[in-house]
């Protein structure tokens, strides 16, 4: 059911109000909040029906209401389709380049757990789906080539391969052309057994050249798929009641410091191709099974190549959700200007 205009402000200010104060609202709150100039008794009634098609509940009898996880969704999807929030103090930061990742990586991550006052996380960019980009063999010494494996994301791999003879240059163009032909273009995934025996066939006495090579590949995307997960602000949440439970903020923090769960969040986000976007996860809808109590947004920022990373801002329910979306879309945008630049 679509709410009116009347129930949808209502709804709005109850979810404001909870937010700043993390109290239960009550109608005659609401009647000075708004500026729809309606008497306690509409309000109530009007409270009521939200309740009862569950976008608030009533923790206790006689308290007033707070939002559900379904009030928080439409509240959210609502304010999405308004025009991008841009955050100032973000902005400085990210015209700073930097010349290695991980610093600004770190960086970043910090600056965002001060900026909201939750925690926050950063994944360094990834290329999900590598694919063999380029192989090139050339010639060290009589007793060893060298294979240079370029694969998406232009992650280099070298490797010295030793040969029982030198090879001279129309084999090495050959083993070239026969490589390059097959496997570029292809995961490991589709590299086959029935692939690789067709080209160790065709490689002839070179066969066992052309299986360290295939082993080279598979260094080179297993080297990129080794997720670093920077991390700042998880004692952020001790300043939330709702969350400063003992085994609650326990749990919470060996997340952080475990990062196992944040990595299989972080996969889980980059598996989906389509998602490029801002993803809002609210209390059971969380896939952290640590975070249920909590809400999840996560941005994905690309630097192109396919080369794509997760942000991510764990908090409250009641979390400030303007601030937290318009300062994950700026600092998006940002990533994805700085390095479509360098």
């Amino acid at each position: 059911m679509q709410l009116d205009d009347r129930k949808t402000k209502i709804l709005q200010a109850i979810i404001r109000n909870y937010l700043e104060t993390g109290e239960p609202v009550g109608s005659r709150t609401i009647s000075k909040y708004t500026d729809l100039n309606l008497s306690s008794a509409t309000i109530r009634n009007e409270m009521a029906d939200l309740e009862e098609l569950g976008y608030i509940i009533q923790p206790h009898t006689s308290a007033g209401r707070i939002p559900s996880d379904k009030g928080y969704r439409l509240y959210v999807d609502a304010m999405m389709e308004e025009k991008e929030r841009e955050v100032v103090e973000m902005k400085e930061m990210m015209l700073e380049r930097q010349d290695k990742m991980e610093t600004l990586l770190k960086q970043v991550v910090k600056v965002l757990a001060q900026n909201t006052q939750y925690a926050s996380m950063i994944s360094a960019p990834q290329t999900r789906g590598n694919k063999v980009k380029f192989i090139q063999l050339s010639r060290v010494d009589a007793n060893q080539i060298l294979a240079v494996i370029v694969v998406e994301g232009n992650v280099i791999k070298n490797n010295i391969l030793s040969v029982d003879q030198e090879l001279d240059d129309e084999t090495l163009l050959k083993l070239n052309i026969l490589l390059n032909t097959h496997l570029n273009g292809l995961s490991m995934e589709e590299i086959n057994l029935g692939m690789i025996a067709a080209l160790k066939q065709q490689a002839g006495i070179h066969s066992d050249i052309v299986s360290e090579v295939i082993d080279a590949v598979a260094e080179a995307i297993k080297a990129d798929e080794d997720l670093e997960i920077y991390t700042s602000g998880a004692n952020n949440i001790f300043k939330y009641p709702e969350l400063a439970d003992h085994s609650k903020a326990s749990e919470l923090i060996n997340t952080f410091e475990e990062k196992q769960q944040l990595t299989d969040l972080v996969m889980d986000t980059l598996a989906d191709s389509n998602n490029t976007g801002i993803q809002v996860y609210i209390g059971n809808e969380t896939p952290v099974e640590s975070m249920k109590d909590c809400s999840v947004v996560t941005a994905t920022y690309e630097l192109g190549d396919g080369m794509k990373g997760t942000i991510g801002i764990i908090g409250p329910k009641r979390m400030d959700y303007d601030k937290v979306i318009g300062t994950l879309r700026t600092l998006q945008n940002q990533l994805d200007d700085l390095y479509r630049n360098r």
